[in-house]
């Protein structure tokens, strides 16, 4: 397989044809993405899976967008094999009027570089104004239920009006009421709240309202949003580097709650990691837990460790990893 990755890299040096496609073909779900017509206004996003296909290392070096509408966010840059992150493009059609194609080039490398150019278009349409161009929850704790409004305000010759909000897996509930309706203008207030039982994680996703505009029946509005983690881990990962095996070490992770807490739990399936300190018993926002840690093997080591608390049913996994020498 290494030799693939090198062939890979050979071929990449001869002209600029196999050069510019070795680095499209990490896109295998498409370069392009049409959002179709939407308010002026409108906050769009469309995210673009990238596979490193081939058997070394690649990273993404640079995103250099076409326009001053587009945004973009990597959760990470280097690939390892086999593995997909995605771009995630953010297009502001407040800042054009009707149909808008960019370009966003992506280059990736280290030692060879190859790019490869993806498309985004919309019609942003100056009849339907978002204000604002999106719905932002914040981020908040479990349980919280914020709730965010946004005005939707049309002016043109149709009786237009918005008969349906549609959801799909969002966990939020969305009404609409209709502010005021005189000749050529209508006014609406989208209100979304989320729902007390919102998984933690991040939200990014679109609603859908219908209309009676057989132009643009569906025009989507992006909500964001975040529900935070009761628990967190400092540090997330515990990184030995490289060790000598059998070489007793200790490392402490702090854990850090929204609430006072106790750790009911330490769950180490390897012997070669074991919890040093007793288990608190008195609930406190924080908490600090010692591993003894005597690597037995020499070459990668990487285990996973659970860890329970009294206000979690999911346990924090606390990643142990390093290089166990000689």
């Amino acid at each position: 397989m290494r030799i693939i990755g090198i062939l890979v890299a050979l071929f990449a040096t001869q002209g600029g044809v196999f050069a510019q496609g070795w680095a499209e073909k990490m896109f295998r779900e498409g370069l392009s993405h049409n959002f179709g017509t939407v308010p002026r206004g409108a906050q769009l996003v469309h995210k673009f899976p990238v596979t490193n296909i081939y058997a070394v290392p690649m990273e993404i070096m640079s995103v250099v967008p076409g326009c001053s509408c587009i945004s973009y966010t990597i959760p990470k840059r280097t690939l390892d094999p086999r593995e997909t992150v995605t771009v995630d493009i953010r297009m502001d059609a407040s800042r054009f009027v009707g149909p808008k194609t960019v370009g966003i080039r992506i280059s990736v490398g280290p030692e060879f570089l190859s790019s490869a150019e993806i498309r985004v278009s919309a019609s942003s349409r100056a009849d339907v104004v978002f204000n604002p161009g999106e719905i932002n929850l914040g981020t908040v704790s479990s349980g919280a239920q914020p709730t965010a409004k946004i005005d939707v305000e049309y002016a043109g010759t149709l009786n237009w009006s918005i008969s349906e909000l549609t959801v799909g897996t969002l966990p939020v509930l969305a009404t609409f009421k209709e502010l005021y309706r005189r000749p050529g203008q209508v006014g609406y207030e989208i209100s979304v709240t989320l729902k007390p039982d919102a998984p933690q994680g991040t939200i990014k996703d679109f609603i859908y309202l219908k209309t009676n505009d057989n132009q643009a029946p569906i025009v989507p509005l992006l909500v964001l949003g975040g529900i935070a983690s009761e628990l967190s881990l400092t540090p997330p990962i515990l990184n030995l580097v490289e060790v000598k095996m059998a070489e007793p070490l200790t490392r402490r992770v702090v854990i850090r709650g929204t609430r006072p807490f106790s750790v009911t739990q330490v769950e180490s399936p390897n012997p070669d990691i074991q919890a040093t300190t007793a288990l608190p018993t008195v609930e406190s926002p924080t908490q600090t837990i010692a591993f003894g840690i005597r690597p037995s093997r020499v070459g990668p080591f990487r285990q996973e460790v659970k860890i329970h608390t009294n206000i979690s049913q999911k346990p924090l996994v606390l990643l142990i990893e390093g290089s166990v020498l000689p």
